[in-house]
């Protein structure tokens, strides 16, 4: 038996008045999960357990079968891990994004105008970063560049008794005003995010970019705490062994310590310009290589719902469908061998709100070998109708293997 995961990140929405009252799941052209919805049993899952933040992390480890409550310690400790930092016990990590904030003279009367600064390229963030480490790296702290945007701070016996971080998507358009950190325990953190701006405002990358109309990555912003991860072996805890293929460091991060073979794809930018063709391709290695499971997580519909990009988020899940469900399904159906799909999103990322949240998402299950009758089409509406429903996201993974 074979087992392919689809995670379309933040694929589920809401009702968008310019798309006719209807989410993106509706109009996207997606003829292949529309094929396998009509044979598949569909429903909804609660990926997000209520008094939980709904991100991409505890969504993930949901779907992946870890119950959230009792193993996650933070998120950025699991970017941490696949960026290659060995945590020690008493370390709390930070994402650490490169942001673009407005130039008022006071850090507290900018405005968060971008969370990914025009979605910088992962060359000129290292530079960045670089640069930034030569001026605050010391005993206490250390900085490690990552993906695009997607940065790692490391405070050496240092505290989660901060008060509240804020992840920058989530304040994307809104001054910065009641979301910089103010508890006594993250001041050095604060003074740290108001001398980067100092620092990078005129920087090189900085004034190249906006020589080509681009955002400067002008200042960091930390969020998202926690310590040292530990996850039970995937294949220990289900029995086959599993890969994962993604572009960000959460999910490569998840991957790593739960001991699934992490697989890097060439050009896999985490947007719509995505390389959906080499993530399809190295979905297939993998399972001929004998990887039983692999989760191929497209981060692009999530990225597209938090910049309010609705023509975007329709046309990526119409490109999920295109270049990886279909080769993929092409080739298992191939082998001659039984397999199995399971396709969800892990948590909506409605476009009016540009932001997550904890609302239950849609879920598919196509087993080639498996009498269903399903749905027509695969959204939101038709998974709520059918009157399935998955209390515990984390009993889903189970469920997909052995059920």
């Amino acid at each position: 038996m074979k087992y392919l995961v689809l995670l379309c990140d933040g694929m589920a929405d809401y009702p968008v008045e310019e798309l006719g009252n209807r989410t993106p799941m509706e109009c996207a052209e997606k003829p292949f999960m529309d094929k396998l919805a009509k044979k598949s049993k569909v429903g909804l899952v609660k990926t997000v357990a209520d008094g939980l933040k709904p991100g991409s992390d505890v969504a993930n480890l949901s779907v992946l079968g870890y119950d959230p409550m009792v193993c996650y310690t933070g998120r950025s400790p699991l970017e941490a891990g696949s960026i290659g930092i060995d945590m020690a016990d008493d370390d709390v990590s930070f994402r650490c994004n490169l942001v673009t904030v407005s130039d008022e003279e006071k850090y507290e009367d900018k405005t968060l105008i971008d969370y990914c600064a025009d979605d910088i390229s992962t060359a000129e963030a290292k530079e960045l970063i670089e640069f930034l480490a030569k001026e605050f790296d010391n005993e206490e702290f250390n900085l490690y560049s990552g993906v695009s945007y997607r940065h790692c701070l490391i405070w050496h016996k240092g505290t989660l008794d901060l008060g509240s971080l804020t992840p920058p998507h989530d304040i994307t358009g809104r001054k910065v005003t009641e979301y910089v950190p103010m508890h006594e325990n993250a001041q050095k953190l604060y003074e740290m995010m108001k001398k980067s701006y100092d620092l990078l405002k005129d920087h090189p990358v900085n004034k190249a970019r906006e020589e080509k109309g681009l955002r400067p990555a002008n200042s960091m912003w930390f969020w998202g705490e926690g310590k040292r991860a530990a996850l039970e072996p995937f294949k220990e805890k289900f029995g086959v062994k599993g890969s994962m293929i993604s572009a960000v460091d959460l999910l490569k991060g998840i991957g790593k310590f739960s001991e699934m073979n992490v697989v890097s794809v060439e050009g896999a930018t985490g947007y719509i310009d995505t390389n959906f063709e080499g993530k399809a391709n190295a979905a297939i290695n993998e399972f001929k290589n004998g990887s039983e499971l692999v989760y191929v997580h497209v981060e692009a519909p999530d990225e597209c719902g938090h910049r309010n990009e609705v023509q975007n988020k329709v046309k990526s899940i119409g490109l999920i469908d295109k270049l990886i469900l279909d080769p993929v399904l092409s080739y298992l159906e191939s082998t001659g061998e039984d397999f199995k799909i399971l396709i969800c999103p892990d948590h909506p990322t409605p476009l009016c709100l540009k932001t997550h949240t904890n609302d239950a998402v849609p879920f598919m299950i196509y087993h080639k070998n498996g009498e269903v009758n399903g749905v027509d089409t695969f959204n939101e509406k038709t998974a709520g109708e059918t009157g399935v429903f998955v209390e515990k996201g984390p009993t889903l993974m189970q469920s997909f293997i052995n059920g």
